[in-house]
């Protein structure tokens, strides 16, 4: 049995895949220990600080540390193809309409995963009566599970229109059939072994016993009064002392024979459910986040749109209304959103005022774009874009007093590792990049590595305070580039949004300086006015 509720034709469980990688690595002769950061992008680490990822994670995860690993590998490893996209869209879709469904469901699932652990101490050193034993009553619990699965289908299932719920839903009603459950519920009846097992066995060389077969127990179907007046069966028995302890051994290590098969492959088919619980669990946990994030969201009045995906390749950006969620999350605040049109263009630039939403747009624009490839939904009121073969990130950052390396040798050093790993049709967000060296140096050193950028088909997006850089490209009324301004009202507030616009030579220092010093230079300017106080 398969889940299929995150791509069409494969698993999507963060353990499975480990495990095939696991034994990928042990036939390279590779000893290392798998961990989960092999799904996940090289810069995985880059991303979840420059995009605030974990705030977004946090609000996906509900405090919950399972939903949270799963939340990171699902948006950070998304699909690059319309179809995958579009078929998890559908299914959040459904999970949207019928969330209490879900929830419930998961809520199954979990608690059949975890009653599991209490039987696990009987998997160390068990005899195969122990194992069978185990086996019959974890199969007894999962059946209980399955019924109640199965309940959900034949109520719901007429309420769900995506692919991958309508091929769940018909999966869970053709091998979850009413025979299927006769059927097992007598099998269980019978490995209880209420009346003794039926072993037959061959001799062997030194008479010693070979071919161990546990046999179904003959069923008289005579009635009562039949059997009364019939004659016992011709056989031999015979009885053991009740001190007779090696006896009592030897019967039990012939039963441990004769079962031992059988008690095998029942561990495998509750090995085999449990797997599918854990697989349809872990994919379920993944719309459970959206669910979750997406309330969080409305709760601050912020909206939510399907994003449209694009071929990659086709240049295509534009979006209403478009936040970054992870900080609308951490001001417990609604955020003014952007409203831009950039389609078939390679590079967009963004200047402007200080502190005037540069920074925040371009964090938005990553993590809409992550969460649509993630078929999640997208933070705006609209959003539209082409499918990327991976987001990269270059932001400034802060000196650190035990950098080997000054901050201008770092940068370039983190330039040199994302270009050893872009792909074409990538984007990449620079933000203040180059700006640790001086004006002209910076400038030129942006121009052409934005050149050779463009050149190998990667999208940038770069928020800049390189004047020359910036009007550099300006002047040349390139129509693939695409011009942004933080704008800034004549008082010097900030609106948070940007337009079209040509790039200009302040950044406006000036605000921000009047804003922390303008109040204590006026009151000393004022004192001083008055003279010596008597």
């Amino acid at each position: 049995m398969k889940a299929f509720l995150m791509y069409r034709d494969r698993d999507f469980d963060p353990d499975q895949l480990l495990s095939r990688r696991d034994r990928v690595r042990f036939r390279l002769g590779e000893d290392q220990k798998l961990n989960l950061q092999w799904l996940l992008p090289w810069n995985e680490e880059e991303l979840r600080k420059d995009l605030g990822l974990d705030v977004l994670f946090d609000a996906m995860a509900d405090n919950d540390d399972f939903l949270f690993e799963v939340a990171k590998v699902g948006v950070l490893s998304g699909a690059t193809d319309i179809g995958a996209i579009l078929y998890r869209q559908n299914i959040l879709s459904d999970c949207i309409k019928n969330e209490a469904v879900i929830r419930s469901t998961y809520k199954l699932l979990t608690e059949a995963i975890e009653g599991e652990k209490s039987y696990f101490w009987v998997t160390r050193r068990s005899f195969p009566t122990t194992t069978l034993h185990r086996a019959v009553r974890l199969l007894e619990m999962y059946t209980e599970t399955l019924k109640k699965l199965r309940h959900i289908s034949d109520t719901h299932a007429n309420r769900f229109d995506s692919e991958g719920f309508t091929a769940l839903f018909a999966m869970l009603k053709e091998e979850l059939s009413d025979e299927f459950f006769d059927k097992i519920r007598s099998h269980f009846t019978l490995l209880k072994f209420r009346d003794g097992a039926l072993i037959s066995a061959e001799l062997g060389k030194g008479n010693k016993g070979k071919n161990y077969v546990l046999r179904v127990p003959h069923v008289d179907k005579r009635s009562w009064f039949s059997r009364l007046l019939s004659e016992a069966p011709s056989g031999y028995t015979f009885q053991l002392h009740p001190r007779d302890e090696n006896g009592f051994n030897t019967l039990s290590t012939l039963k441990d024979q004769g079962v031992n098969i059988v008690a095998n492959t029942l561990a495998q088919s509750a090995d085999h459910i449990l797997g599918f619980f854990q697989m349809l669990r872990t994919e379920l946990a993944f719309y459970i986040g959206c669910l979750n994030l997406r309330e969080r969201l409305a709760r601050l009045g912020e909206p939510t749109c399907r994003p449209v995906p694009f071929a990659a390749g086709d240049r295509k950006l534009s979006f209403f209304g478009l936040y970054d969620p992870s900080l609308a999350l951490s001001k417990g605040q609604k955020l003014v959103g952007n409203d831009i049109e950039a389609d078939h263009k390679d590079l967009l630039v963004v200047t402007g005022a200080n502190t005037g939403g540069k920074s925040t747009f371009l964090r938005s624009v990553g993590l809409a774009q992550l969460m649509m490839q993630a078929g999640m939904f997208a933070p705006a009121q609209a959003f539209s874009s082409e499918i990327s073969a991976g987001v990269v990130t270059h932001f400034k950052r802060e000196e650190d007093v035990a950098m080997v390396s000054g901050k201008w040798d770092e940068e370039l050093a983190r330039m040199n590792a994302i270009v050893d790993h872009l792909k074409p049709n990538s984007i990449l967000l620079f933000n203040e990049s180059f700006s640790s060296t001086n004006e002209r140096e910076g400038s030129e050193i942006a121009k052409q590595i934005v050149s050779a950028l463009v050149e190998m088909k990667v999208k940038a997006l770069f928020v800049t305070h390189l004047y020359h850089f910036a009007q550099g490209a300006y002047s040349q009324h390139m129509h693939n580039v695409a011009f942004l301004r933080a704008e800034r009202k004549p008082d010097g507030t900030r609106p948070f949004k940007l337009a079209e616009g040509e790039p200009l030579q302040t950044s406006y220092g000036e605000d921000l300086y009047e804003q922390i010093f303008g109040d204590n230079l006026r009151k000393d300017a004022a004192q001083q006015s008055l003279g010596p106080q008597i």
